[in-house]
């Protein structure tokens, strides 16, 4: 199949005006339809609903010298030659039965009323077919121009440095996206060990998170910026270091992160072609030892996505784990309500504060609900996160503390009277 929208030099807009003037004379036994899905609700344009409505056509393009075109405002353009008009409703009639919660696919009595779908017989309406195909071309030149000037309002805009960095701006990202696309960041990958620990024992790795280092990608790519001053351009560069993350794994030969690892990614990843190219390239069984780690404010955002890809991805057999929770907010919850299977929370010393005697107790029963043994204890980097997790009864931990002892091979040795300290601040 071939997409315009993987065209660099031009908008699919743009691509298809082109097309359709090169169509001029040899209009014979072709037509063409649009598929107006930007007038869908925008809970039915999501990325995964593009995705399968292109799909679509892929056997009519196939058989019938056909083109697709998806636009920049997601509606479908495909031209064949040849196919009969039972067969190419036959493909519309099951996009109509994907959308069909949504108003735009109800059924209009007269044809030419029809909102969803717009028939051109090029033999008769060539005219019709590329004044459209024009405006379109002009509505993207017309938005492209406004991006234009907002990104440079952007950059004329921006604001102070933080520290000796200024924050990234559009133009910028869209530099950097382009460096992520051509360099080679196997450099750059990161691992962790999320381990059990027991008083007395060396830490025992469950698995391994497998992530770039931010601070590694700043300081190589672009020393000057802050990436993640502006959430927004952060997520969707996040997103960006997903994809390439992926590709970099489905292509890894490392045996060390052949299995028993996380993946920290984005909710719209999960519904990638690329998300499934890796899972495609999985070995049997494979599947059931993964992590697929999800930050709160992605599932939280749309929480009808998160269930799509949730149901997704653990009907694949991968394990699923909430990422970044705060201590305030592990009350709020609801491990089995959300089907997640782990939760890591993030450590803080504020934890552990004896002064905060109700809080710990909120923690606690939060705890017992959640399941412990669900639970993993993250960013430990002293001695006293690992006691007072393993107090909490956790027995999970992630962080640079661990690292120091797995990496010398040293036992964790809980201190003599780190159980006598928590009775007398029970006690007060």
């Amino acid at each position: 199949m071939k997409y315009s929208i993987e065209e660099k030099s031009a908008s699919p807009e743009q691509l298809l005006l082109e097309y359709a003037q090169r169509l001029e004379r040899y209009t014979s036994g072709r037509r063409g339809i649009i598929i107006h899905l930007s007038r869908l609700s925008p809970n039915n344009r999501r990325e995964h609903h593009i995705r399968v409505a292109v799909n679509t056509f892929e056997n009519l393009v196939k058989q019938f010298d056909g083109q697709i075109f998806l636009l920049t405002n997601h509606d479908i353009v495909f031209i064949c030659k040849g196919a009969s008009i039972a067969m190419i409703d036959d493909a519309i009639m099951r996009l109509r039965y994907l959308f069909s919660e949504d108003p735009l696919t109800a059924d209009s009595e007269d044809p030419s009323l029809d909102r969803f779908a717009t028939w051109f017989d090029l033999e008769r309406a060539y005219d019709s077919f590329i004044q459209q195909a024009d405006r379109y071309a002009q509505e993207e030149l017309k938005r492209s121009r406004r991006l234009a000037a907002l990104a440079g309002s952007a950059q004329a805009g921006v604001g102070q440095p933080v520290g000796d960095r200024r924050p990234l701006d559009p133009q910028g990202l869209g530099a950097l996206v382009d460096s992520i696309s051509r360099a080679d960041l196997s450099n750059l990958l990161r691992r962790q060990a999320v381990c059990a620990i027991s008083p007395g024992e060396v830490p025992k790795p469950i698995f391994r998170e497998i992530y770039i280092s931010i601070p590694d990608l700043r300081d190589t790519l672009m020393p000057r910026n802050d990436l993640t001053a502006d959430k927004w351009l952060f997520f969707y560069l996040t997103q960006t270091l997903d994809k390439r993350m992926l590709a970099m794994l489905k292509k890894n030969d490392d045996t060390a992160i052949s299995a028993s690892f996380s993946l920290n990614l984005n909710i719209q990843t999960l519904l990638s072609p690329e998300f499934l190219a890796f899972d495609t390239s999985l070995r049997a069984g494979t599947r059931g030892t993964i992590v697929i780690e999800l930050q709160k404010a992605d599932i939280f955002a749309d929480l009808g996505a998160y269930v799509f890809a949730r149901d997704f991805v653990k009907e694949r057999g991968y394990r699923i784990c909430l990422d970044g929770v705060t201590d305030i907010a592990i009350p709020f919850i609801d491990r089995e309500g959300l089907g997640l299977d782990l939760i890591k929370i993030f450590w803080h010393p504020d934890m552990g504060n004896p002064a905060r005697a109700e809080r710990a107790s909120a923690i606690r029963a939060a705890l017992d609900k959640i399941g412990k043994a669900r639970t993993i204890l993250a960013r430990c980097d002293t001695e006293e996160a690992v006691n007072h997790g393993l107090s909490m009864g956790v027995n999970l931990f992630q962080g640079r503390y661990i690292d120091r002892l797995l990496s010398s091979g040293t036992p964790f040795e809980r201190p003599r009277n780190s159980l006598l300290q928590g009775t007398l601040t029970a006690r007060r």
